[in-house]
């Protein structure tokens, strides 16, 4: 039978899942549960997690994926933080999940929501092995100077701060899908990966390991985002508190849920900020400009910390799917050897593929991402 890996993503109000063949590759099934807590009168929510998931076992048997046919040999859960202390793929126990609560105040809108779906799909399969696989795994040992923020050393020491960095599976998969499409050695690459989805992320990886990127302690530092301000002054905070009379609580709920673009131009989706700014709406345009401004300035960055770049990468939706800010985010460059081919960035296909002009001196691509892959794989690698 062909072996699969069930992975799930949990959220506060949402499950998302899929069924995945890590040998083949092979996506077997997909899909997610949303409105968890929200039972309306229109009866389309669910009570909670445990409900979720018997929601997510009644659609996979409705697809005709009966879990017995499945050929399942691991849950495979994805953790935004990891901490210090928890960076490889890691089978789930009663230990574990007493430390992923330790970490919660780390990441505290995404690692609760995490461990609840942990606990309700180990209630729910009790005998297959669950698997951790967390977001700041990669940046693990991101150098020094670059993980290092420069505050107080025992302060920082004492409470665990320092640059943790996240989207670290995308981040991984993608570098190294990279050098299959280019038919080179994982280890001879210099890369820029950028991740461009509601949450954005930016890093720079030599020889498949990164150095540098852009979310830092938590995901909210680095480029503007769907909801998420990215980096912003920290004195802002104490101003807003001090004189706006904000609470703490008050103002982490705007610089994650009411920033970013949506906070500027009062849109999530690229594609109606395109069609806003195409009707003359300014604010839809400085929301889109000052993501793009924040985008090439990382970039720049990047360069500088590379020296020079062999191939630079979009992913996620926004990467994959958005030509113009592709274009938008790259032009001017050519100087560096860094173009874009405008039929090659404008073509609909979805795949792997290149898009800058031939013999340019840095390659660029759009390579689609596949966290549930990756996750599907550090399961089958962490149980041998």
């Amino acid at each position: 039978m062909t072996r699969s890996v069930l992975v799930l993503n949990s959220g506060s109000s949402s499950v998302k899942y899929a069924v995945v063949e890590p040998d083949s590759g092979g996506l077997v099934a997909d899909g997610i549960v949303e409105r968890i807590g929200d039972t309306g009168d229109d009866g389309q929510g669910v009570a909670d997690h445990a409900a979720a998931m018997q929601v997510v076992f009644e659609s996979l048997a409705s697809d005709g994926h009966r879990l017995e046919d499945l050929g399942l040999v691991a849950v495979g859960h994805r953790v935004v933080h990891g901490g210090p202390d928890l960076y490889q793929p890691t089978v789930v126990d009663n230990a574990v999940i007493k430390r992923l609560e330790e970490l919660s105040p780390l990441a505290p809108l995404h690692n609760p929501p995490a461990i609840k779906g942990i606990e309700v799909a180990r209630k729910a399969l009790p005998d297959l092995p669950h698997v951790a696989v967390f977001d700041t795994a990669f940046f693990h040992d991101l150098p020094p100077a670059a993980a290092t923020y420069a505050i107080d050393a025992d302060v920082a020491d004492e409470w665990r701060i320092r640059r943790y960095g996240f989207h670290g599976t995308s981040h991984q998969y993608v570098s190294e899908q990279a050098a299959v499409f280019l038919g080179a050695p994982l280890e001879s690459l210099r890369q820029i990966v950028l991740h461009l989805g509601n949450g954005a992320s930016a890093s720079a990886i030599v020889g498949g390991r990164p150095v540098e990127t852009s979310m830092g302690l938590t995901p909210m530092e680095g480029l503007v985002m769907g909801t998420r301000s990215g980096d912003v002054d920290p004195g802002l905070i104490f101003y807003l508190w001090r004189e706006a009379g904000l609470s703490v609580e008050d103002i982490e709920s705007m610089l994650n849920r009411r920033s970013g673009v949506r906070g500027l131009g009062g849109e999530i989706d690229f594609r109606e900020l395109h069609r806003r700014i195409e009707s003359g709406d300014d604010a839809a345009r400085l929301a889109y400009d000052v993501y793009i401004h924040r985008l090439r300035k990382y970039i720049g960055a990047y360069l500088a910390v590379l020296g020079t770049t062999d191939v630079i990468t979009f992913t996620a939706g926004v990467g994959e799917n958005d030509a113009a800010v592709r274009r938008d985010a790259l032009s001017g460059l050519a100087a560096l050897g860094i173009e874009l081919d405008e039929h090659l960035n404008e073509s609909p296909d979805r795949n792997a593929r290149r898009i800058s002009p031939d013999g340019a001196a840095t390659t660029v691509l759009v390579v689609p991402t596949d966290e549930e892959l990756a996750i599907a794989r550090a399961c089958t690698r962490v149980l041998g």
